[in-house]
């Protein structure tokens, strides 16, 4: 199961969110051991959730390494906030994780 881990506190007047995201991000390119071509299969889209406010959108290709993690600094956040980020991938796939900011 994918799954979105997720640390949101409040550092020097920033909230520091950081999110590991369990996915094989696979480019499409990769051959398998009898030599065929594992199929594309990556996170195409994230969105960064503060308090159900969209703060953050990206879009991403198979370049992204497996497991991904980001790290992002936010303003105008207070303890006790909720972060939310989600993802879809190109098969369809899709996972979030939700934190309080402490």
């Amino acid at each position: 199961m994918s799954e979105v881990k997720l640390r949101a506190a409040l550092k020097d007047g920033k909230c520091e969110v950081k999110a590991l995201m369990t996915h094989p991000m696979e480019t499409g390119r990769r051959k398998d051991k009898d030599g065929n071509l594992v199929p594309a299969h990556f996170i195409q889209t994230i969105e960064l959730l503060h308090n159900g406010n969209l703060m953050m959108e990206a879009e991403w290709g198979g370049a992204i390494s497996t497991n991904p993690f980001f790290s992002i600094a936010l303003n105008n956040v207070a303890v006790g906030d909720t972060i939310e980020v989600r993802w879809v991938d190109n098969k369809g796939e899709k996972s979030s994780g939700t934190v309080k900011v402490k």
